[in-house]
């Protein structure tokens, strides 16, 4: 593992942050928000890892699940409750508030995804 910066991940990673903005801004659907921005929410983080690392991109995804996995936990735990910190605005934001096992299922159809990407690059490099 090299801490180095990446462009192409990073810009990838803005691009993805701006269309969680927009998403959470302006749809108010029963879909797209609560799913599909759940899905992107993967690529966010793991784009935004790869644009400081250099490691292996499929360990890098299992830490992003691992990462997403925990963060629901603390939802289902109420752990923001039980330390008081319920009321800070950028824990309630990261941690988010209320846990659903659609979003577990959910975030490792994006993360198989990511594999399966990065199984069909390797397969197709020269």
């Amino acid at each position: 593992m090299v801490f180095q910066f990446n462009l192409k991940n990073f810009l990838i990673f803005l691009t993805i942050f701006c269309l969680e903005v927009l998403i959470a801004l302006f749809i108010k659907d029963k879909f797209i928000r609560p799913y599909f921005g759940d899905y992107l929410v993967i690529f966010l983080v793991y784009y935004f890892v790869l644009s400081f690392l250099n490691a292996n991109k499929n360990k890098i995804a299992l830490g992003v699940l691992v990462f997403a996995f925990i963060v629901e936990i603390i939802q289902y735990f109420q752990i923001l409750s039980y330390f008081d910190l319920e009321k800070n605005k950028i824990l309630r934001i990261v941690a988010g508030t209320t846990f659903s096992f659609e979003d577990l299922i959910i975030y490792t159809m994006a993360f198989l995804t990511i594999i399966f990407f990065n199984s069909y690059k390797k397969r197709n490099t020269f």
